[in-house]
């Protein structure tokens, strides 16, 4: 037995694999004051709907699966440790200069970034490698004694260290780590060359400053949950997922937190990928996790999922880069629980703003006030209130009414049904922006594209996204409401490993990249022997960083082989760097010669052996619901809707809108006009 749960800003998910590949799908509210309990509560649902009590459940486990948003959280509201930078001699400003980006040139009221670790936090260590690797000063041990002094009076929790050219030559920042272990015991630290050796100064800078800021907070975490879940019976492996797309054991997560931040949102992709195939056979996908807190986007393209070294903590130039490559996920502040809000100027705003898990909507009932796009929902009558997840919890009509006439119906001059449609038009308009960021801006049309819906709240709106972008067709799966944890259920073991190994094409190292390659693939050896003892399969994938003369930025460019016999290998990749260049920006340069700057090796173990079961029908969860329901849609104004139970609607039988299709988890909004059919994969498939 199999537990996948993922965290989120409203509700926990949990999908819960059982012994003989069936699914089951359970939801509970998140618990932000005590993450742990939230996941307690939900595993205490489905040990309820077993009729079993959550120790006997658990004890049945092998692997715990689970996503936090934990870390990402802490990183933007400023909730890590007190860490300290620690830097070469002269260099005190890497984490201040950053690297220059803007996203508006010429808005000068946009404040400067602040630094993730202040400059009062940063200490200048006496010591210098040159670019070559040769010491040209080497460490003085008592400025690196003094400055442990001065941590210690500082009262700080974390240490980042990042010297120049460490990628090149540990040797100083390994004897820092060393003095900081002896002296400093019980303050963790991170070293940039064993985290991050990358070739940019404030990249690696960056990673290790956030990466060791989480280590004091993550520990304490990962250590409850062990803790907690050991308690309630659990006995099996704890895997932690990464934004890579993967998981990792707890204990390697704890010593490598960073791995954390935006993990949750990297398993949609894999889930949708695995929807698009089954029901429509589509290996361009738009993938749109809809939360009550955010609203996720990524992208399938030709089967596989996009991989960006751009990750940032907040704004792109304005956050913090994380350094790393990982799922490319586009998150923006939308979802069920946004804030609908008029501003200065009359204009109706939804969102970034949102009532979370408390105290929710003011349809909740639980203190939340301000109108939401759950209460507008409600207001239209998209959502059933006696059947908000499946009866579980009732939502009060009234108070979604007055939520909403009193911020958006009466600044604006709006009857009931008029302001609830602007909510919901306004989050709508909100999120093809985000979907036209990752396809449009990128040269993919999303006509070509499959959308799969995902997230409690995906099915309120996703016809109305699909039409806006013209996709051929729209996929909510039986799963979709947890389609991240479903995700993690699918997903693989992995670890990743990299290099810094410069040479030109026309002047090919070939012992030296062989070299690299060779120390790479020992360490996923090790990996193979150690945590992926035991898989059912693995596999090995090796890529090169690489770039024109002059140019800046590398490209990633695969490499079929491990390693390079001659000069047709080399020929081979650098006619592979062109193709793939010219696919991303649309022209290629044979003439010109091609640096590789960085060689990364990434290993992945698969862990199961069966297909993703379905879902499994859960005693008790037949209800019986009113055939109609009046319905507000826009233009078409009040209409009858036909009613109609996810679970129970008849398999490859085509549905025409409008109509509401329910379920415990989520509602389906299928507006006039468009089609919908069950797939015997459980999935519904619609026409908008």
């Amino acid at each position: 037995m199999r537990f996948a749960v993922d965290t989120g800003g409203t509700f926990t998910d949990l999908v819960l694999e059982d012994d003989r590949g069936r699914l089951h799908m359970f939801k509970a509210p998140t618990t932000p004051d005590d993450p742990v309990r939230g996941i307690l509560d939900v595993v205490g649902t489905a040990a309820e709907s077993f009729g079993a009590t959550p120790e006997t459940l658990l004890g049945r486990g092998d692997l715990f699966i689970h996503g936090t948003t934990h870390a990402t959280n802490a990183c933007v509201t400023g909730t890590t440790a007190r860490t300290a930078f620690l830097t070469t001699h002269g260099h005190p400003d890497v984490m201040v200069l950053r690297e220059g980006g803007r996203l508006q040139p010429f808005n000068f009221r946009v404040p400067f970034p602040k630094p993730y670790v202040p400059r009062s936090l940063t200490f200048e260590i006496r010591e210098r490698i040159a670019a070559d690797g040769k010491v040209l000063e080497p460490v003085d041990e008592e400025s690196v004694l003094e400055i442990i002094g001065r941590l210690r009076e500082r009262r700080v929790e974390a240490v980042a260290v990042c010297l120049l050219w460490s990628t090149v030559n540990p040797l100083h920042e390994r004897r820092v780590g060393e003095l900081l272990s002896h002296h400093l015991p019980d303050v963790p630290y991170t070293l940039s060359h064993v985290l991050n050796p990358v070739l940019r100064e404030y990249r690696r800078a960056s990673s290790a400053c956030i990466d060791a800021s989480l280590k004091p907070l993550m520990s304490r975490y990962l250590g409850s949950l062990a803790i907690r879940l050991r308690k309630a019976g659990f006995r099996g492996r704890l895997l932690m997922l990464t934004a890579q797309g993967g998981v990792m054991d707890a204990e390697d997560l704890a010593a490598a937190p960073i791995h954390a931040v935006g993990s949750g949102p990297s398993m949609a992709p894999i889930a949708g990928r695995h929807f698009a195939r089954l029901d429509v056979r589509g290996d361009t996908a738009i993938v749109a996790d809809t939360g009550g807190t955010t609203y996720d986007v990524s992208l399938v393209r030709r089967g596989s999922i996009p991989i960006t070294p751009e990750t940032w903590l907040g704004q792109r130039y304005r956050g913090h880069i994380l350094g790393f490559p990982s799922v490319d996920v586009r998150s923006i502040g939308a979802g069920g629980g946004s804030i609908a809000w008029v501003d200065e100027g009359g204009l109706l705003q939804v969102g970034p703003m949102s009532a979370g898990a408390v105290p929710g909507p003011a349809s909740y009932g639980k203190g939340g006030t301000r109108a939401t796009v759950t209460d507008a929902a409600l207001v239209l009558g998209y959502i059933d209130p006696a059947y908000f997840l499946g009866g579980a919890m009732k939502l009060d009509v009234a108070l979604a009414q007055q939520a909403v006439g009193r911020d958006v119906g009466g600044p604006l001059g709006l009857d009931l049904n008029g302001a609830a449609a602007a909510i919901v038009r306004v989050a709508t308009e909100n999120m093809v922006g985000a979907i036209e960021e990752i396809t449009v801006n990128q040269g993919i049309d999303p006509r070509g594209a499959v959308l799969v819906g995902g997230g409690g709240a995906a099915g309120l709106n996703s016809v109305a996204i699909a039409r806006r972008l013209g996709c051929r067709g729209l996929v909510i799966p039986e799963l979709g409401a947890a389609l991240s944890a479903a995700g993690a259920i699918m997903s693989d073991l992995h670890a990743g490993y990299r290099a810094l190994q410069f040479t030109v094409s026309d002047g090919f190292d070939l012992a030296g990249v062989n070299m690299t390659l060779a120390e790479l693939l020992g360490r996923c050896q090790r990996f193979l022997e150690g945590p992926g003892s035991g898989a059912l399969e693995h596999s090995v994938d090796i890529v090169a960083e690489a770039r024109y003369r002059h140019q800046i930025w590398e490209i990633d460019v695969p490499i079929p082989f491990q390693r390079f016999e001659d000069e047709t290998h080399v020929a081979r990749v650098r006619e592979a760097f062109d193709r793939v260049h010219e696919e991303i920006f649309g022209f290629g340069d044979p003439g010109s010669a091609v640096e590789f700057v960085g060689w990364r090796a990434t290993v992945r173990c698969r862990l199961r052996g069966r297909s993703l079961g379905r879902l499994a029908r859960e005693k008790g969860s037949r209800v019986k619901l009113a055939p109609t329901r009046k319905v507000y849609f826009g233009d078409a104004g009040v209409v009858s809707a036909r009613i109609e139970l996810f679970e129970t609607l008849r398999p490859e039988q085509p549905l025409k809108g409008p109509a509401i299709i329910e379920s415990p988890f989520t509602t389906v909004v299928i507006d006039p006009g468009a089609r919908v059919m069950r797939k015997r994969s459980g999935s519904l498939v619609i026409t908008p």
